[in-house]
């Protein structure tokens, strides 16, 4: 910052070329994915683009979420006025449309009766850590191109899928660029939690009659947004490298070991636990029919462990308890035996 001629000053809104074309080429082009540079908006992460991609659509536009859902989702579109009001008795918003997601349905949202203008899908999901196989998700991009929706697909936790078979991006399906706009997160995947990288993918065929949805976005993030840091740019460009690539996936694997030794260890030890295999979030049934808040009580007080209440992400997250893999290899097989122990 001292010399003129490393200075940076505001980065360009939509994001430095140099980021933008790896991104389109690694991620997207080189895995089937027809992708460009210019439909690539770099952030300072997936949770604000998460909240911020709602003002590109009028507030009478419908909504429909997983349920138990990431509350990032509902809450952006509350504070935004088209949610309605809100019903303490079923825990809903009354003008969202909400898609539970159990364990006899696998974990996988069906599609609404009503009529929903924009769908947000989540896999690998949080919170249940279960993921959707490619026929499944090409359906929901053929349901949305026939009923006129738009998806926001989250894919923030897609470096962990391990399985065969399961969508890393959903412009793997055919027809999704006409539909879908797809966000990604550096902090998952490179560990930039409190740097702050991720970015939108909006296509330019993606659009509300003429109007494009990618030049809306461009002028939104020129109205309002000053550009992620060149610095932290940098550092993305960097993930990409050979040292980076083998950073991320030594970083990958320790969390997934994590996962296995505590989806093993919690089934071995009674519980009934689904995700684990392609996220780190390990979704478990609570013993005995408890109150997802009262078994975090009773872990928190007896064991000294702390998880997620299922509730806290929809009323069909009642009744579970997300655990987490984002620990030390020794801290997950301390909580487990903690766990065994009760």
């Amino acid at each position: 910052m001292g010399h003129a001629e490393t200075f940076h000053g505001y980065a360009p809104e939509q994001g430095y070329d140099f980021l933008r074309n790896i991104i389109a080429k690694e991620d997207f082009q080189e895995k089937g994915c027809d992708i460009s540079a210019d439909e690539i908006f770099i952030s300072d992460g997936a949770k604000c683009d998460c909240g911020n991609i709602q003002e590109l659509f009028s507030l009478d536009s419908v909504i429909a979420v997983c349920d138990p859902v990431y509350p990032v989702y509902v809450d952006s579109n509350v504070m935004a006025g088209r949610s309605g009001l809100y019903n303490g008795e079923t825990g809903r918003f009354d003008k969202i449309v909400y898609m539970p997601c159990t364990a006899d349905n696998g974990f996988l949202p069906e599609f609404p009766k009503e009529h929903v203008d924009l769908i947000y899908l989540c896999f690998p999901n949080n919170p249940t850590g279960e993921a959707i196989k490619k026929a499944d998700l090409q359906a929901w991009v053929d349901f949305a191109n026939k009923n006129g929706a738009v998806i926001i697909y989250d894919a923030a936790y897609e470096a962990y899928i391990t399985e065969a078979g399961i969508p890393h991006s959903i412009y793997e399906c055919e027809g999704a660029k006409t539909c879908a706009i797809e966000l990604r997160s550096f902090s998952k995947k490179a560990g930039f939690t409190g740097m702050r990288l991720g970015f939108a993918v909006i296509p330019k065929d993606l659009k509300s009659g003429d109007v494009s949805l990618n030049a809306m976005w461009m002028r939104r993030q020129g109205s309002k947004y000053n550009g992620t840091p060149y610095i932290i740019q940098r550092a993305g460009e960097a993930v990409y490298s050979p040292e980076g690539k083998a950073q991320v996936a030594e970083q990958i694997a320790r969390y997934m070991k994590n996962a296995k030794t505590i989806y093993t260890g919690l089934k071995d030890a009674g519980f009934t636990v689904y995700g684990g295999v392609n996220s780190p979030y390990i979704w478990l049934k609570t013993p005995n029919d408890m109150k997802s808040w009262d078994f975090f009580d009773f872990l928190l007080n007896n064991a000294g462990i702390v998880g997620t209440p299922g509730a806290g992400f929809g009323p069909s997250g009642e009744g579970y308890f997300r655990i987490t893999a984002f620990g030390t290899y020794e801290n997950s097989l301390k909580a487990l035996d903690r766990i065994k122990n009760l």
